[in-house]
Protein backbone atom coordinates (compact mmCIF):
# COMPACT_ATOMS: atom_id res chain seq x y z
CA UNK A 1 0.00 0.00 0.00
CA UNK A 2 0.96 3.37 -0.85
CA UNK A 3 0.53 6.47 1.16
CA UNK A 4 0.95 10.05 0.80
CA UNK A 5 1.58 12.31 3.66
CA UNK A 6 1.47 15.89 3.51
CA UNK A 7 1.96 19.31 5.32
CA UNK A 8 3.55 22.23 6.13
CA UNK A 9 6.66 22.54 8.60
CA UNK A 10 5.19 21.57 11.90
CA UNK A 11 2.03 20.11 10.75
CA UNK A 12 2.59 16.86 12.78
CA UNK A 13 3.37 14.76 9.09
CA UNK A 14 6.04 13.21 10.30
CA UNK A 15 4.73 12.46 14.03
CA UNK A 16 1.77 11.17 11.86
CA UNK A 17 3.60 8.79 9.73
CA UNK A 18 5.34 7.29 12.54
CA UNK A 19 2.77 6.46 14.23
CA UNK A 20 1.51 4.95 11.23
CA UNK A 21 4.37 2.58 10.89
CA UNK A 22 4.31 1.92 14.48
CA UNK A 23 0.96 0.58 14.63
CA UNK A 24 1.08 -1.31 11.27
CA UNK A 25 2.73 -4.38 13.03
CA UNK A 26 5.13 -4.71 10.16
CA UNK A 27 9.16 -4.88 10.39
CA UNK A 28 9.42 -0.90 9.75
CA UNK A 29 12.72 0.45 7.76
CA UNK A 30 12.86 4.36 8.30
CA UNK A 31 14.39 5.64 4.97
CA UNK A 32 15.94 8.93 5.40
CA UNK A 33 16.52 12.04 3.34
CA UNK A 34 18.11 14.59 4.62
CA UNK A 35 22.04 15.75 4.94
CA UNK A 36 23.37 17.23 8.17
CA UNK A 37 25.27 20.27 6.60
CA UNK A 38 24.32 22.73 9.53
CA UNK A 39 23.86 22.43 13.21
CA UNK A 40 20.42 23.40 12.96
CA UNK A 41 19.50 20.18 10.44
CA UNK A 42 21.82 18.28 13.28
CA UNK A 43 19.02 18.97 15.29
CA UNK A 44 16.22 18.13 13.75
CA UNK A 45 17.94 14.95 12.76
CA UNK A 46 18.49 14.47 16.47
CA UNK A 47 15.00 15.24 17.24
CA UNK A 48 13.66 12.46 14.66
CA UNK A 49 15.87 10.09 15.85
CA UNK A 50 15.13 10.71 19.55
CA UNK A 51 11.20 9.92 18.60
CA UNK A 52 12.14 6.90 16.46
CA UNK A 53 11.76 3.09 17.71
CA UNK A 54 15.13 1.78 18.64
CA UNK A 55 14.54 -1.19 16.81
CA UNK A 56 13.49 0.34 13.48
CA UNK A 57 15.94 -0.47 10.73
CA UNK A 58 17.48 3.10 9.18
CA UNK A 59 18.71 3.94 5.92
CA UNK A 60 20.01 7.13 5.35
CA UNK A 61 20.05 7.82 1.61
CA UNK A 62 19.76 11.85 0.15
CA UNK A 63 19.61 10.66 -3.73
CA UNK A 64 19.14 7.49 -4.55
CA UNK A 65 15.88 6.66 -3.40
CA UNK A 66 14.12 4.42 -6.26
CA UNK A 67 16.89 2.40 -5.26
CA UNK A 68 16.65 1.78 -1.69
CA UNK A 69 12.90 1.43 -1.95
CA UNK A 70 13.12 -1.54 -4.16
CA UNK A 71 16.09 -2.70 -2.49
CA UNK A 72 14.39 -2.43 1.20
CA UNK A 73 10.51 -3.24 -0.18
CA UNK A 74 9.18 -6.66 1.07
CA UNK A 75 5.58 -7.94 2.15
CA UNK A 76 5.33 -7.31 5.80
CA UNK A 77 7.78 -4.36 5.89
CA UNK A 78 6.87 -1.11 6.12
CA UNK A 79 8.81 2.11 4.31
CA UNK A 80 8.67 5.15 5.71
CA UNK A 81 10.70 7.38 3.81
CA UNK A 82 10.77 11.32 5.54
CA UNK A 83 10.81 13.58 3.51
CA UNK A 84 10.84 13.80 -0.34
CA UNK A 85 11.17 17.38 -0.39
CA UNK A 86 14.55 17.44 1.46
CA UNK A 87 15.42 14.63 -1.75
CA UNK A 88 13.98 16.88 -4.11
CA UNK A 89 15.87 19.75 -2.70
CA UNK A 90 19.11 17.41 -2.54
CA UNK A 91 19.19 16.92 -6.60
CA UNK A 92 18.49 20.08 -7.30
CA UNK A 93 21.07 21.40 -5.86
CA UNK A 94 23.12 19.13 -7.86
CA UNK A 95 25.16 20.70 -10.50
CA UNK A 96 24.03 17.48 -13.18
CA UNK A 97 20.79 19.09 -14.04
CA UNK A 98 19.29 15.40 -15.69
CA UNK A 99 19.89 13.46 -12.19
CA UNK A 100 16.44 15.06 -10.97
CA UNK A 101 14.38 14.05 -13.80
CA UNK A 102 16.07 10.20 -13.76
CA UNK A 103 15.31 9.96 -10.44
CA UNK A 104 11.85 11.44 -10.66
CA UNK A 105 11.14 9.15 -13.18
CA UNK A 106 13.02 6.07 -11.13
CA UNK A 107 10.68 6.89 -7.78
CA UNK A 108 7.56 6.90 -10.05
CA UNK A 109 8.13 3.90 -12.21
CA UNK A 110 8.83 1.56 -8.82
CA UNK A 111 6.37 2.71 -6.57
CA UNK A 112 3.41 1.72 -7.80
CA UNK A 113 5.20 -1.97 -7.64
CA UNK A 114 6.79 -2.28 -4.73
CA UNK A 115 5.74 -4.63 -2.20
CA UNK A 116 4.80 -3.83 1.47
CA UNK A 117 3.76 -0.56 2.83
CA UNK A 118 5.35 2.33 1.63
CA UNK A 119 4.71 5.85 3.60
CA UNK A 120 6.00 8.71 1.61
CA UNK A 121 5.99 11.97 4.02
CA UNK A 122 6.62 15.25 2.34
CA UNK A 123 6.20 19.03 2.69
CA UNK A 124 3.42 20.91 1.06
CA UNK A 125 5.02 24.07 -0.24
CA UNK A 126 2.77 25.20 -2.58
CA UNK A 127 -0.36 26.74 -0.41
CA UNK A 128 1.59 29.91 -0.09
CA UNK A 129 3.31 33.19 -2.13
CA UNK A 130 4.40 32.43 -5.08
CA UNK A 131 8.81 32.37 -4.61
CA UNK A 132 10.74 35.29 -5.82
CA UNK A 133 14.14 33.11 -6.76
CA UNK A 134 14.10 30.82 -9.65
CA UNK A 135 15.60 28.26 -7.74
CA UNK A 136 12.74 28.61 -5.64
CA UNK A 137 10.09 28.56 -7.45
CA UNK A 138 11.81 25.93 -9.38
CA UNK A 139 11.25 23.76 -6.02
CA UNK A 140 7.41 24.75 -5.61
CA UNK A 141 6.56 23.42 -9.07
CA UNK A 142 9.02 20.43 -9.13
CA UNK A 143 7.17 19.36 -5.75
CA UNK A 144 3.78 20.13 -6.59
CA UNK A 145 4.35 18.14 -9.80
CA UNK A 146 5.70 15.32 -7.68
CA UNK A 147 3.01 15.18 -5.16
CA UNK A 148 0.59 15.53 -7.89
CA UNK A 149 2.23 12.00 -9.51
CA UNK A 150 2.79 10.30 -6.49
CA UNK A 151 -1.40 11.08 -5.29
CA UNK A 152 -2.51 9.63 -8.26
CA UNK A 153 -0.01 6.32 -7.45
CA UNK A 154 -1.10 6.17 -3.81
CA UNK A 155 -4.08 4.68 -2.42
CA UNK A 156 -4.22 6.70 0.83
CA UNK A 157 -3.59 10.74 0.70
CA UNK A 158 -3.11 12.56 3.58
CA UNK A 159 -2.70 15.93 4.85
CA UNK A 160 -1.96 17.19 7.94
CA UNK A 161 -2.46 20.81 9.86
CA UNK A 162 -2.16 21.64 13.36
CA UNK A 163 -1.44 17.97 14.18
CA UNK A 164 -4.83 17.37 12.44
CA UNK A 165 -4.83 14.56 9.75
CA UNK A 166 -7.37 15.34 6.68
CA UNK A 167 -8.00 11.87 4.31
CA UNK A 168 -8.22 13.15 1.08
CA UNK A 169 -8.08 10.26 -0.81
CA UNK A 170 -8.47 6.21 0.55
CA UNK A 171 -9.21 5.19 3.58
CA UNK A 172 -10.21 6.89 7.03
CA UNK A 173 -7.24 6.77 9.53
Amino acid sequence: MLELILGGARSGKSRLAEKLADESGQEVVYVATSQALDGEMTARVAEHRARRPGHWALVEEPLALARVLREQAAPNRCLLVDCLTLWLTNLLLLEDTQRLTAEREALLACVGQLPGRILLVSNESGLGVVPLGELTRRYVDEAGWLHQALAERSQRVVFSVAGLPMVLKGEAL
